[in-house]
């Protein structure tokens, strides 16, 4: 997801230069240490997931760039450390997915659904969110996840 924050700064600002970025991803990483997620509906229905944490730069340019599935119970947390407005294509990434835009309390801001796989678009969270989370395409739509939904995960500091 940084390699899509990253890509769009690229694109926008020409002066943005990134010295130590490596060279881009070539085929999928390990799989990443996963943590418990779980998401409270407003109508109080909970869905636990596991989820690859990426929290480092190099973790989050690959992402899920190279992968042929994601497990329903399954995903990737992307926790940027600070609050920004998140930009993020899906550039190699063979799957589509939904992306939920999550605020610094756990608060889902903005959901893309059915993002389009190696598509270029940029996919803006339009507000500033703490992470993203990456899920298969069709979950939000599956589970009735929403805006307004929250997030307990320990990044939140509300984890159950």
């Amino acid at each position: 997801m940084l390699r899509r924050l990253l890509l769009a700064l690229l694109l926008l600002s020409p002066c943005f230069a990134l010295p130590t970025l490596a060279a881009e991803p070539t085929g999928p990483q390990p799989e990443l240490a996963k943590e418990k997620l779980v998401i409270v509906t407003q109508g109080g229905v909970q869905h636990v997931f596991h989820v690859e944490m990426a929290l480092t730069k190099e973790q989050q340019i690959t992402g899920l760039m190279f992968r042929k599935s994601v497990p329903a119970d399954g995903g990737m947390l992307f926790d940027w450390g600070k609050p920004m407005v998140t930009r993020m294509w899906m550039k190699n990434t063979l799957v589509s997915l939904d992306m939920l835009f999550i605020g610094p309390h756990g608060t889902i801001r903005t959901i893309a659904e059915h993002t389009v796989p190696e598509s270029l678009a940029v996919i803006d969270s339009r507000v500033p969110v703490l992470a993203a989370l990456e899920v298969p395409a069709g979950t939000a739509q599956r589970l009735n996840i929403v805006v307004g939904d929250k997030v307990l995960q320990r990044i939140f500091h509300n984890a159950p």
